[in-house]
């Protein structure tokens, strides 16, 4: 048996039951957390601002370690979370008071210096956005370095039982310890691509263990949803399984699905302490709920890392009514056209700017589907709106206004019972690059400063994408038969900003061809044109009969900055999988 790590949560929201579940059923050594994404440190910076003592994810200190933290220590469970936000020093100093609380003596460390919105020395002429070239914003409301693992190893070199980071990639909580445990080297890129795989295998808790899964029919308790183990050997090659007694399953399609998960080209997944290949990754079933993971590549990383910051572009209002009766998609439709119209002749009149973007869609009319929408009409929807606008009166007059509608609109219109929508500030994200060296980490043990030092490589490889050239010419001599995709593939959606990818892997090595064939990168555009005003590029992965579509300009901003329902592609493998293709009949 190798190091033992246990993957507790996916996002700050996830379940407060998940830590309990893989301390008492695990088995584990390592317990982590996943709490942050661009959005989420915008949210601790404004908690910051208010009162400096917050800025962390508070559900980390007061719900999973004041839970799990004795138990923990009583075991020898380290603990690795980035839930220090943007107060680090803030996270540590509550965790030391817990302790303190509950009579144990562990050492607390910090990882930290990524929080560049106090930075008045950054090159900001070579710090541009790095798909539309806009220019850094004037007053961001968050910007941070994506950190990596080493300063993590490092921490927990010097003693560390638990170790909080602000932001660093997903997987560095993962590949930190590992890193420490197996004393790799951090030029020893194989091993550490593999460590990275795991940590982005588990770092979306059950997504890897039945959550979000295509065949969720399958998963046998969602209410007792198992959380992952990773169990990994010296080598980096990984199992992946699930605590006993839990609910979930791991299947090569449920760990398959992660993997193609928030990923552009497979063969160049950039992390700050190595470059991945996961072109040639096999997935394998070694037992029931075992799936082993091995063949990731790396090669060196490169001098920079990701910066991502968040700045506010105006003010949203997002909101939704249920209506029933007969034709209710053309009422809601109605409705909500109406109400656009009456409060755009006020704004004229108050000399107030027109909605900057508006977007209406119908659930239960199937909007999301565009023109491969099979629902025309409903006895029952909700009508979904969200609007765009610089002046927040102007969106606090849309609101209140809205409620007109319940007595003077179509009838059986309600739902308003959570009252009245308000306008929140638009985020906007903005990515770019800087240089290692100009960003210092600083590695905090207790009240001491151990590590302020920067993290610096100048070593940097080229990629290379697989070759489709192996796979084999479809056989047209066979007898067809009409499916839909879903039929003979597996697929996952997920969001990097305003871009999306949707991952497909095909349920047998058999159909690999037809799926090529039929499913390019120009089909999965016109499928989804509605949605992607970009490019869709379309990404081999041969080691487990796999493709990735990244799509560009997909979400409508993406995130906060989204009008939609689905603002995160959460949808988009769902749709996809309505396509339909053609197979032989012989191999269905």
């Amino acid at each position: 048996m190798g190091i033992r790590i246990g993957g507790a949560s996916a996002f700050y929201g996830d379940s407060q039951l998940a830590a309990r579940q893989l301390v008492d059923h695990g088995d584990i050594d390592y317990l982590v957390f996943d709490y942050l994404a661009e959005v989420t440190m915008a949210i601790l910076a404004r908690a910051a601002s208010k009162n400096p003592e917050l800025g962390y994810a508070l559900d980390f200190v007061n719900v999973a370690m004041a839970d799990v933290l004795a138990d923990c220590a009583a075991k020898g469970i380290k603990i690795v979370a980035n839930a220090g936000g943007v107060n680090v020093p803030g996270c540590v100093a509550a965790l030391e008071a817990l302790c303190k609380q509950q009579g144990l003596d562990l050492k607390i460390a910090g990882v930290y210096g990524d929080n560049l919105v106090a930075r008045d020395d950054l090159p900001l002429d070579v710090m541009a956005e790095l798909q539309s070239g806009e220019a850094y914003p004037d007053r961001p409301a968050s910007s941070n370095a994506y950190f990596g693992a080493a300063p993590i190893a490092d921490a927990l070199a010097a003693g560390a039982d638990v170790v909080v980071t602000g932001r660093v990639v997903d997987s560095a909580v993962v590949l930190g310890p590992l890193i420490h445990e197996y004393k790799w080297a951090l030029d020893d890129y194989d091993r550490l691509a593999q460590g990275a795989l795991c940590g982005h295998v588990i770092e979306c808790g059950a997504q890897c263990t039945g959550g979000n899964f295509t065949d969720w029919h399958l998963v046998p308790d969602f209410s007792n949803m198992s959380y992952p183990v990773a169990d990994v050997e010296a080598d980096g090659v990984f199992t992946i399984a699930i605590p006993s007694g839990s609910g979930g399953i791991a299947t090569v399609g449920s760990v398959a699905e992660q993997i193609v998960y928030e990923i552009g080209d497979p063969a160049n997944y950039l992390l700050p302490d190595v470059a991945c290949d996961f072109s040639y990754v096999s997935v394998e079933q070694v037992g029931k709920d075992l799936v082993r993971v091995a063949g990731a590549n790396g090669r060196a990383p490169g001098k920079q890392y990701k910066v991502c910051a968040t700045w506010v572009d105006g003010f949203r209002l997002a909101g939704s009514f249920f209506m029933a009766g007969p034709r209710s998609v053309v009422k809601a439709r109605t409705a909500l056209d109406a109400w656009l119209s009456r409060t755009r002749k006020v704004f004229a009149k108050k000399g107030w700017d027109d909605y900057r973007r508006v977007s209406v869609e119908i659930a239960g009319a199937e909007d999301t589907y565009g023109p491969h929408s099979r629902q025309q009409d409903s006895r029952e929807i909700m009508g979904k709106y969200g609007v765009h606008h610089d002046n927040k009166e102007a969106l606090v007059f849309a609101s209140m206004e809205m409620a007109y509608l319940a007595t003077s609109g179509p009838p059986a219109m309600t739902g308003f019972g959570a009252g009245r929508a308000r306008p929140q500030p638009l985020m906007r994200v903005h990515s770019t690059m800087i240089n290692k060296s100009a960003v210092p980490v600083i590695v905090q043990l207790g009240n001491k400063v151990i590590i302020n030092r920067c993290y610096h490589n100048e070593a940097s490889s080229a990629s290379e994408s697989a070759s489709l050239e192996s796979i084999a010419t479809p056989d047209k001599s066979l007898e067809m038969q009409t499916v839909s995709l879903e039929t003979v593939a597996y697929a996952r959606s997920g969001d990097k900003g305003d871009n999306a990818n949707i991952g497909l892997i095909c349920r047998k090595p058999e159909y690999l061809p037809y799926i090529e064939h039929q499913v390019s990168a120009d089909v999965v555009k016109n499928y989804l044109a509605h949605l992607v005003d970009g490019e869709v590029t379309r990404f081999y992965l041969p080691g487990f009969y796999a493709f990735n579509f990244y799509l560009t300009q997909a979400l409508g901003g993406g995130g906060t900055a989204s009008l939609r329902l689905d603002s995160q592609a959460k949808t988009y493998a769902q749709m996809l999988l309505s396509l339909e293709i053609s197979m032989p009949k012989a191999l269905l």
